[in-house]
């Protein structure tokens, strides 16, 4: 999609969007379309792009992925996931509904926030600050999206672990098809896991430390990839794309959570997740990454991570 043709669509549909950088290189941050920005370079949009989730709302029965890149609170599933507790998978309203506004801009650079309302699986209700400082760079044919993700709590009281679990999670959506696949070095094969019950292991090849995962729509899967593994990375030879992304560190006092999305009955695992890697047989994928959780949740905690999303065409 021409990035012309996102913005006339936003803009038909009423919903204000922000251009940082240019249509040559830069992204789209469509502000009441749940924050989500999509990067463009040479007058094209890389990221996926629902035109229905631009022109209609999301509701219980439906939920329209915009694609783009979103922020999501984690986990998703469990017993403190965000998804479940009405009892069937849902995205929070709170979150489709998110109005968010611009707090600070510079030619390439920009900062939004959003209040979003969330109830965990126990009942919890957690009030939240959203917040997206998104900055780009161009390269050589390329453009870098570097972006501070951050949820902080705002509610009036501690939340202990035991109760309420919240990270900031990331998902960066693309078509795919024949020839895509996610490739990052792993130390050993326990560092990936799968989030579901099928197994997917007939969609990974092992050389040395470098794993590679076939995200080309042949199996609906998700991966979870441990603190170990520096980068994960996208590869389109449709398109000649290449994504590569890379979470910093987190910030002291917070660690990686179990993020997913299992029934609500199911208690949360301790093996964290720095990355995951999902496939869908309608030919969509998503290259995510997470941030941690406090022990305990105090009013005005942030729980950040900041991520770098390198775009190139080869």
């Amino acid at each position: 999609m021409r990035v012309s043709r996102l913005l006339r669509a936003l803009a038909k549909a009423g919903r204000p969007a922000h251009l940082v950088g240019d249509a040559d290189a830069g992204v789209v941050v469509a502000l009441h379309v749940e924050g989500r920005w999509f990067a463009v370079l040479d007058g094209e949009v890389l990221n996926r792009v629902n035109p229905e989730a631009i022109e209609g709302q999301s509701t219980r029965e439906r939920y329209l992925n915009p694609g783009g890149d979103g922020l999501w609170p984690a986990p998703e599933g469990t017993t403190l996931g965000y998804q479940y507790c009405t009892g069937a998978w849902r995205v929070s309203p709170g979150l489709c509904a998110a109005r968010y506004r611009i707090t600070k801009a510079a030619a390439a650079r920009v900062s939004i926030c959003a209040e979003v309302d969330l109830v965990n699986n126990r009942g919890f209700g957690v009030p939240a600050l959203f917040k997206r400082h998104i900055a780009i760079a161009r390269g050589q044919r390329s453009v870098t999206v570097r972006v501070v993700e951050s949820i902080t709590c705002i509610s009036r009281a501690p939340l202990r672990r035991a109760d309420c679990l919240l990270a900031p999670w990331t998902l960066c959506q693309f078509d795919c098809g024949p020839g895509c696949e996610v490739v990052f070095p792993a130390a050993q094969q326990a560092s990936v896991w799968d989030l579901y019950d099928a197994p997917s292991d007939g969609q990974r090849t092992w050389s040395g430390p470098l794993c590679r995962t076939r995200t080309d729509g042949s199996q609906r899967y998700q991966i979870a990839i441990d603190a170990k593994t520096p980068w994960i990375e996208f590869r389109d030879p449709r398109r000649g794309l290449v994504v590569r992304r890379k979470a910093g560190p987190l910030p002291a006092g917070q660690s990686y959570i179990d993020i997913r999305d299992a029934s609500p009955d199911v208690s949360p695992g301790e093996k964290g997740v720095r990355y995951s890697v999902y496939s869908d047989t309608a030919h969509f994928m998503e290259i995510e990454a997470a941030g941690g959780c406090p022990a305990t949740i105090r009013p005005n905690t942030e729980m950040s991570v900041t991520v770098s999303t390198r775009f190139t065409r080869t």
